[in-house]
């Protein structure tokens, strides 16, 4: 599926760090931005979520849910959370229901690992409407942070 900007997102339920399901509606009335990672551990995945938890003051401020997603297991994200001191969800897709929601998963990854997700970053407003989506082909380009920000601005 191909998520387009201004149309509803895809709804999804999915376990995080800490094995309690969370509901992409469960954040109605709050802007959230989805950033769909390959595997917990390697280096971009790494840099990517550690800058966001540098500037999550910038995304609380922009009444922004940051939520991170990859097909990583629970028990996997919970390690690299602690690990890299996280300050936001971590979402386990280990089933690929919302990669596939999303239009955002490798047939083909690295070494040949089937259905890893893409690095992708969605801004979803309060009303559930895709306002900014990006995925990447090449998992270590790093995500349009100046565009994602410009997203949350335009929804102040």
């Amino acid at each position: 599926m191909k998520i387009e900007i201004g149309k509803k997102a895809p709804l999804f339920e999915l376990p995080d760090s800490d094995k309690k399901i969370v509901k992409l509606a469960d954040f109605k009335g709050k802007n959230v931005v989805l950033l769909f990672f390959p595997a917990a551990f390697t280096g971009t995945c790494t840099k990517e979520l550690c800058q966001t938890r540098d500037e999550l003051s910038l995304y609380n401020n922009m009444n922004a849910q940051v939520l991170g997603i990859s097909v990583d297991m629970p028990f996997t994200l919970n390690k690299f959370k602690a690990d890299q001191n996280l300050n936001f969800p971590l979402l386990s897709d280990f089933n690929k229901e919302a990669i596939t929601a999303f239009g955002c998963m490798y047939d083909v990854w690295s070494v040949g690992l089937k259905g890893v997700a893409k690095r992708s970053s969605f801004v979803i407003d309060k009303e559930g409407v895709v306002r900014f989506a990006e995925i990447l082909e090449n998992a270590g380009d790093y995500p349009n942070f100046d565009g994602i920000k410009k997203a949350l601005e335009g929804l102040k």
